[in-house]
């Protein structure tokens, strides 16, 4: 049974919301004194009390969170905005402490939070590299074996020498990952931090954490690259609200309860802008639907065969000649598929947009996606300029569903592999001997 290195029990945090304290020492004196001989607070405005919830003014970051982690596991924490992922990070590094709980650590910690994690600005990169170093215990001659190694990995050697708060974002994540990574904790933690870098950084930075994790060390990670998370980690957890939802070895079906419970999806094929929720000039969307081949709302599965179009209705007041409307379709996974705009065709088959309301309409191409979940984004541009509906931004959704009828063969009667199946042609033709 491999070593745990990490023990969470029962583990709380608390925050307090709002101004602490009245700015007077008297009204600072009412408000304990009421809290003393339980009653209301004397100094809050009528309708701010919350009917006997003292928590009303209390965030629970975390609340009764239980788990453990044994040596050399590469553990993934998935889950929203405000669901706790930082929080907790932070306290297993000791940045914070905790309300309630406890946590027991066993090894050498090292630490990527945010941006310049325990980089002191006016030092040197170089110099911040052997302070970090003496902050985990490490000897001068230790930090001295790693240097070369270090300066190689984050790329920033024409500028080691200079102090780090000249350096950029993406400098300053390069050079942090990399002391963090090659110092060689027994215990490596990553927050989101790492998006700042560039592609290839990041590609970078999740093989040398996969290599951490091959060499018996351990990487807790924080992300919302799902693909990075799915490829790193043996083991994931789905934090919610504090809580953990969900924590299991099968990173993929986590992911899948992150997706489902992430994106407030109309189970029909169509929305519809009732509450006004998007208004402006250039775009203003009525309806985003999906529609059979008798215009009709699709509501149920329909086969990967069937004629399949999106249409989008919308109201445009100002027109700019850069408007770009489309729609983003994504796996029941999250990963993308592709993109489409009405601006797609060659410029001379545009057609004129003047005030007024429009539709515009598109087939999804027969036969090309494999049975399954799908989620489509409505999305508007002024292209390259400004952002009207913006990916992944809380912007309307409607739900396909493909069942089976994936090809004319009777070899094919299931789900085929892979995200996409199309029906390819093929030509096959016998060669006679002469011709061999």
């Amino acid at each position: 049974m491999s070593e745990t290195v990490i023990s969470v029990e029962h583990l709380s945090k608390r925050y307090q919301l709002g101004v602490i304290g009245t700015g007077t020492f008297k009204d600072d004196a009412k408000v304990w004194f009421a809290k003393l001989r339980g009653k209301p607070n004397p100094l809050a405005k009528i309708g701010e009390e919350d009917y006997g919830n003292r928590d009303g003014d209390i965030l629970w970051a975390l609340r009764d969170v239980d788990f453990t982690v044994p040596k050399g596991e590469a553990l993934g924490i998935i889950g929203r905005n405000g669901a706790g992922k930082s929080t907790l990070l932070k306290i297993l590094a000791r940045v914070t402490t905790p309300t309630l709980g406890h946590v027991h650590v066993r090894g050498r910690i090292a630490s990527l939070l945010e941006v310049g994690t325990g980089f002191h600005p006016e030092l040197t990169g170089r110099e911040n590299i052997f302070l970090n170093g003496a902050i985990m215990g490490m000897t001068r001659a230790e930090v001295t074996r790693k240097l070369d190694e270090i300066i190689d990995f984050s790329g920033v050697e024409r500028f080691i020498d200079t102090p780090v708060k000249r350096y950029s974002s993406g400098m300053y994540v390069r050079l942090a990952f990399a002391v963090a990574a090659y110092l060689e904790p027994e215990i490596l933690i990553v927050d989101e931090v790492l998006a700042v870098g560039d592609a290839e950084f990041q590609k970078k930075c999740l093989g040398k954490m996969g290599d951490v994790a091959h060499e018996g060390r351990t990487v807790l990670f924080v992300s919302h690259n799902m693909n990075a998370i799915e490829q790193l980690c043996s083991r994931c957890i789905l934090l919610k609200a504090g809580q953990i939802e969900e924590i299991s070895d099968n990173v993929r079906g986590v992911i899948n309860n992150y997706y489902s419970n992430s994106f407030e999806v109309n189970s029909q094929g169509l929305w519809t802008n009732q509450e006004n929720q998007y208004v402006d000039p250039n775009f203003y969307p009525l309806s985003f639907s999906l529609v059979n081949e008798n215009n009709e709302v699709i509501n149920s599965s329909v086969r990967n065969d069937s004629l399949i179009s999106v249409q989008i209705t919308a109201k445009i007041e100002l027109v700019d000649p850069s408007l770009t409307i489309g729609y983003a379709i994504y796996t029941e996974d999250g990963e993308l598929l592709y993109w489409s705009y009405q601006t797609d065709a060659d410029e001379n088959q545009w057609t004129k947009i003047r005030p007024g309301i429009w539709r515009f309409q598109s087939n999804l191409p027969k036969r090309m996606l494999n049975e399954g979940e799908y989620r489509l984004e409505l999305i508007a541009s002024l292209h390259f300029r400004k952002w009207l509906l913006e990916p992944l931004h809380s912007v309307p959704t409607i739900n396909l569903s493909i069942r089976g009828g994936l090809s004319d063969s009777a070899l094919w009667i299931i789900k085929r592999p892979g995200l996409l199946a199309p029906v390819i042609t093929w030509e096959t033709e016998e060669i006679l001997d002469n011709e061999k």
